[in-house]
C-alpha cells in the first residue's frame, strides 16, 4: 500500500494570512497549491452573473457542480470560471461576504468537496481554508489553526483595500469581520475551528515571514 500523499492544512478565520502563508509554504516545498476559499468565491461570482439567489440551495448545488474553475500558478495566481479571468472580483468584501453565506448551505459544501479533494497530487498540497483539517482532508499529516485578533485582521485589510484606491471604514471592516467569524463558528455544518492535533499560530504579532517560518516548521522540512 502507498503512503498517502502528505499534506498540510492551513485553516483560520479570515484575514489571518493564510492565504499567504500557504502560498509561500507551498512554492518552498515545490508542493500544490489549494485557495478554498476561492473556490467558494468563484461560485458566489457565477450566482451573481447568473442570476442565482443566495438563498436557493437546490439551484447553487447545481451551479457548484457545474464550476469550469482552473488555478494558474503564475507568478501572480490567476482564476479562470469558464475561461475568464475572475482574479480582480473574487477578492471583493462584496464576493467574500456572499460566498461566506454560501459555504454554509450542507448541498453547496458537498458538491465542492470532491473538486477540493481533486487537488491532491504529488509530491504533496497545502490546503489553505476554513475546514481542510476537519472535513477536507481529516487524514492531513500535518494541520495548522493560524489566526490573529479581529482588530489586527480589520487594519490588514484595511491597509490592503486603501493601497488599491479603495475607501472603506475601518469600524465596518472591523464589524464585517466580526460577523463573518461568528457565521463561520456557528454555522451547522463544519464550523470553523481548529482540527484536532492542529498546532494553532496566532499571527497578529508576526511578520509574514515569521509567519510562513511557522507553518514551515510543522512540517520540519524548514
Amino acid at each position: 500500500m502507498h503512503d498517502p500523499i502528505p499534506v498540510l492544512t492551513i485553516d483560520g478565520p479570515s484575514g489571518a494570512g493564510k492565504g499567504t502563508a500557504a502560498r509561500a509554504v507551498a512554492a518552498r516545498l515545490g508542493w500544490n497549491f489549494l485557495d478554498s476559499g476561492a473556490i467558494y468565491r468563484a461560485l458566489a461570482v457565477a450566482a451573481m452573473d447568473r442570476g442565482v439567489s443566495c438563498e436557493d440551495e437546490i439551484a447553487l448545488e447545481a451551479l457548484a457542480h457545474s464550476l469550469d474553475l482552473v488555478f494558474e500558478a503564475t507568478a501572480v495566481p490567476r482564476a479562470l470560471l469558464w475561461g475568464a479571468d475572475i482574479g480582480d472580483r473574487i477578492v471583493t468584501e462584496e464576493c467574500g461576504n456572499l460566498a461566506s453565506k454560501l459555504a454554509a448551505f450542507p448541498l453547496v459544501r458537498r458538491a465542492l468537496l470532491d473538486k477540493q479533494r481533486g487537488f491532491r497530487r504529488p509530491p504533496g498540497l497545502v490546503a489553505d481554508g476554513r475546514d481542510m483539517g476537519t472535513v477536507v482532508f481529516p487524514d492531513a499529516l500535518y494541520k495548522v489553526f493560524l489566526t490573529a485578533s479581529a482588530e489586527v485582521r480589520a487594519h490588514r485589510r484595511y491597509k490592503q483595500l486603501k493601497e488599491k484606491g479603495i475607501d472603506v471604514s475601518l469600524a465596518n471592516l472591523t464589524e464585517e469581520i466580526e460577523e463573518r467569524d461568528r457565521r463561520d463558528r456557528e454555522r451547522a455544518t463544519a464550523p470553523l475551528r481548529a482540527a484536532d492535533g492542529a498546532i494553532v499560530i496566532d499571527s497578529s504579532a508576526l511578520s509574514v515571514e515569521e509567519a510562513i517560518q511557522a507553518c514551515l516548521a510543522v512540517v520540519g522540512s524548514f
